[in-house]
């Protein structure tokens, strides 16, 4: 794992899913309720801490199949796809979503001292949806979606496009996110990187894909960035 060079960052790329919002547990608590009907089935073992284990086993091979529709180009379509299917159904995706606890006050202290941008593998319309919830939209300067560039993570191109947006250059940036799949698309843009430990990821993983930083949530980010020189 390398250091971080604070003085090189400019600007700041956050992943959504994992990062911002607390998607795992949203999920954890899902797959429970699911399960609770058949939990005769499970004599020896707590749904919950079995539905945790199912979440964090899946991630993996979801980016893996992911990626390969982005290979595909068909993960544009994919994402039209559920948007037009949540529209269809009216579903009230405001009420679905939770915040990783602590991200909006840190957010608040890094806005105005850097430029933002949300860089996400999520549609459009869900992504605006969870910005819109918690009345975060106004601190980013730009959104890249699944459907913003003809590439979506783990490639640069979103990053690429955000930093653009931003004003910077791509290596001014700081990649956040809580995959490998984000610090792989921050490190192919030449961005700097940090993991947070707050989402699907591990820190094995994290550290094996590159990150310049490692950190229990995106909430500790401030106390980096923000922390007097010595």
């Amino acid at each position: 794992m390398m250091s971080l060079e604070i003085q090189r960052i400019r600007a700041i790329c956050f992943d959504l899913d994992g990062t911002l919002s607390d998607t795992d547990d949203l999920w954890v608590q899902r797959i429970t309720k699911m399960l609770s009907p058949v939990h005769f089935l499970f004599p020896h073992l707590q749904i919950e801490p079995f539905a945790r284990w199912l979440v964090m086993s899946i991630e993996s091979p979801g980016n893996l199949m992911y990626s390969l529709l982005d290979r595909l180009d068909l993960d544009a379509d994919v994402g039209r796809f559920y948007d037009a299917v949540a529209k269809l159904w009216n579903i009230r995706l405001s009420g679905q979503y939770k915040i990783v606890p602590g991200v909006k006050e840190a957010l608040l202290q890094l806005y105005g001292r850097y430029p933002m941008s949300i860089v996400s593998t999520r549609d459009q319309r869900s992504t605006q949806a969870f910005l819109d919830h918690f009345e975060l939209s106004g601190l980013f300067q730009s959104v890249a979606t699944s459907q913003t560039c003809h590439h979506t993570k783990p490639y640069p191109d979103p990053v690429l496009w955000a930093a653009q947006k931003m004003g910077v250059l791509p290596g001014e940036c700081l990649m956040v996110g809580d995959s490998a799949v984000d610090i792989q698309a921050g490190r192919a843009a030449r961005a700097q990187t940090v993991g947070v430990l707050c989402g699907f990821g591990t820190e094995k993983e994290l550290s094996r894909a590159g990150a310049n930083l490692i950190l229990p949530s995106t909430e500790n980010l401030p106390e980096v960035l923000l922390a007097k020189p010595e």
